[in-house]
């Protein structure tokens, strides 16, 4: 079912088999007053780097693809070589998309010096994080460009196979990669000799089964060599010991596709958009009671407040009440942080996280209390079993929400109680899951936000 609404409240719907985006908007009855095809919210195009080719591009055609600029990086990467290749990603100071924020470069810089073979390069595209579709959006509308982004990265360390490991609910993401992988293979762009270059490179996709613990990087590597889908322990870390035992580089899809960029246009030029400590454009997963939900993409060192502009601001007749920053492993925030820049470093000292770009509002009309007992029962679900801190504690926190929110005050030494289970879950859990499945719940009782009465903590 397409829909279509317009700014004066004009209604049109079509139900349609899957078609480009100009026959969708003929059977919506053509574009109403102010919309623009194929462009994410109401961005300037000039604005938009990783998002620039979204709806501009058939994704299904590589001659498409290559119309718009595509594989001229690739190119470009075969003259500089692979150490040239290293050089401009480190010089980019591009950090990780998928929510740890780790330098790119090094991680590519430690497989390349490894002398262990084979080595393996891996796109993370599980994407399980509530709230986040950046990752299904680019590589349904433009999966060559996570293939090329994919070519240089193995030829810069050196890996001669590749994986992409796509979430189980993304059906049109797989069809759409595997039918570029086929094209890139049969024009010379993958396989035994990439670009008559000597360079040999191949793809293989894995779909995932919809296990959030595997979008954990060393419990994807699991996934993917058939055992249970559990995180390991580090060290050693995967540019040592990675998939099948071997170098692995493991990045984000966003991650990847801004490697295309740095090597066109070099790494300095790349490094003077966004900040100082915080490189790149960004992707934004706006959602909830916003006038018009979508992605944004918008440089480093943007505010909150620039994002939910560009989303039409909360729905007519109603005020924020929060938002919830990063997803279900973030935290939320309030309208006393719309000015807060939208960096690594400045949502750090604020106590809050980028996440993996998730940005969900919610009005007045929210049940936050419902909100965050969800949360905690999705982390209680989806916590593998493995470390006990994780495995007990996600149920200790569920059951403490349940007494807070039926009772309506803290009982003597609860929100104590929360606090120290939420201390032992960050320090001692194996993996991010647990570190990170109590900060929703920590931020929401600290911003008052669940309608509890005075604390009566001893």
């Amino acid at each position: 079912l397409a829909q279509r609404f317009g700014p004066e409240g004009e209604h049109a719907e079509a139900r349609l088999a899957p078609a480009p985006l100009g026959a969708v908007e003929e059977a919506l009855g053509g574009r109403l007053p102010g919309s623009e095809p194929g462009l994410p919210l109401a961005q300037d195009p000039e604005e938009l780097r990783l998002l620039r080719r979204v709806g501009r591009v058939a994704p299904e055609s590589l001659d498409s693809y290559r119309a718009a600029g595509g594989y001229q990086a690739l190119r470009r990467a075969v003259e500089l070589g692979p150490e040239g290749v290293l050089r401009e990603v480190l010089d980019a100071r591009l950090l990780g998309r998928g929510g740890a924020a780790f330098p790119t470069g090094r991680k590519w810089e430690a497989v390349a010096h490894s002398a262990v073979r084979p080595r393996y390069l891996v796109a993370n595209a599980d994407e399980s994080e509530p709230g986040t579709f950046k990752d299904r959006v680019l590589m349904e509308e433009d999966p060559f460009s996570l293939i090329e982004a994919m070519t240089i990265a193995a030829y810069a360390a050196g890996a001669e196979h590749g994986y992409i490991y796509v979430r189980g609910e993304y059906p049109l993401a797989r069809r759409r990669l595997q039918g570029a992988i086929e094209a890139a293979r049969a024009r010379g762009l993958l396989g035994e000799d990439v670009l008559g270059h000597g360079f040999r490179f191949d793809v293989e996709i894995w779909r995932g089964a919809g296990a959030y613990i595997c979008g954990e990087e060393t419990a994807l590597f699991n996934s993917l060599e058939g055992k249970r889908g559990e995180p390991r322990n580090k060290p050693p870390f995967p540019t040592q010991a990675g998939l099948f035992g071997k170098p692995t580089v493991v990045n984000n899809v966003e991650t990847l596709i801004n490697v295309l960029d740095i090597v066109l246009e070099g790494g300095e030029a790349f490094a003077r958009i966004g900040t100082e400590g915080s490189t790149g454009t960004r992707l934004f997963c706006v959602s909830g009671h916003v006038a018009r939900p979508g992605l944004v993409e918008l440089p480093f060192g943007a505010t909150l407040g620039r994002v939910l502009e560009l989303a039409g601001g909360v729905r007519a007749g109603h005020r924020l009440q929060a938002i919830l920053l990063g997803g279900a492993a973030g935290s939320f925030v309030t309208s006393e942080h719309l000015d807060l820049p939208l960096t690594f470093e400045d949502t750090r000292k604020a106590g809050t996280t980028l996440g993996s770009g998730v940005v969900m509002v919610f009005d007045e009309t929210a049940d936050l209390r419902d909100v965050v007992l969800r949360i905690a029962r999705f982390f209680r679900d989806e916590s593998c079993g493995q470390c006990v801190p994780c495995r007990v504690g996600t149920v200790r926190q569920e059951e403490l929400l349940h007494r807070l929110l039926r009772d309506g005050s803290p009982a003597d030494g609860e929100l104590a109680l929360q606090r120290d289970l939420s201390q032992v879950m960050r320090d001692a859990s194996i993996c991010g899951l647990g570190q990170t499945a109590s900060s929703a719940v920590d931020s929401a009782l600290r911003l008052g936000l669940l309608g509890l009465s005075e604390e009566r903590d001893t």
